[in-house]
């Protein structure tokens, strides 16, 4: 029996579902327009599929880029498979979602970071305390239109880190 939710595994499995759809749609249409992603996985994961002499060389984690460049991107309900460019040396990987520490389209300022916790899979959920209520915005406010953002006012790419959300 569980003592809670474990919303932190729950969380997890969302946001690998994100990529895979994200990584499905893009398997049926390609990228559109200047989305491309940075991608790192965990290397040492045991089923990850890279060659000798890239594991070798990355030996704890590794980052790729699907962006110019990249053929037979093929997603499967635990990971995908995808050959990338290496100096000229084409590579296929095979890299399931449970191994990847961070997803991130910098096109669109989109970004997720897995943390790894004690007992991540285990019955004991991880609780946490309920988020406070947020004050409904004035009448003024509801009315006034959004500005758009200047250049100068964008953001480099914010991270989603759940620890924010962890006790």
């Amino acid at each position: 029996m569980t003592t809670g939710i474990n919303y932190g595994r729950l969380m997890h499995q969302a946001m690998r579902g994100l990529i895979r759809t994200v990584l499905e749609d893009v398997q049926k249409d390609g990228l559109p327009g200047d989305h491309h992603f940075f991608i790192t996985f965990d290397t040492g994961h045991p089923d990850v599929e890279i060659a000798d002499w890239l594991s070798d060389r990355y030996p704890g984690e590794m980052t790729v880029v699907m962006q110019h460049w990249f053929d037979n991107l093929e997603v499967a309900e635990d990971g995908f498979a995808v050959t990338l460019n290496f100096g000229d040396a084409p590579e296929r990987l095979y890299i399931p979602f449970d191994a990847v520490l961070t997803f991130v389209d910098p096109s669109v300022e989109f970004g997720l970071r897995f943390e790894s916790t004690d007992g991540e899979d285990s019955e004991e959920g991880a609780l946490v305390p309920a988020p406070r209520p947020v004050a409904e915005p004035k009448e003024k406010e509801k009315a006034k239109p959004a500005k758009p953002a200047a250049a100068s006012d964008r953001k480099d790419a914010e991270v989603v880190s759940l620890d924010t959300f962890r006790k």
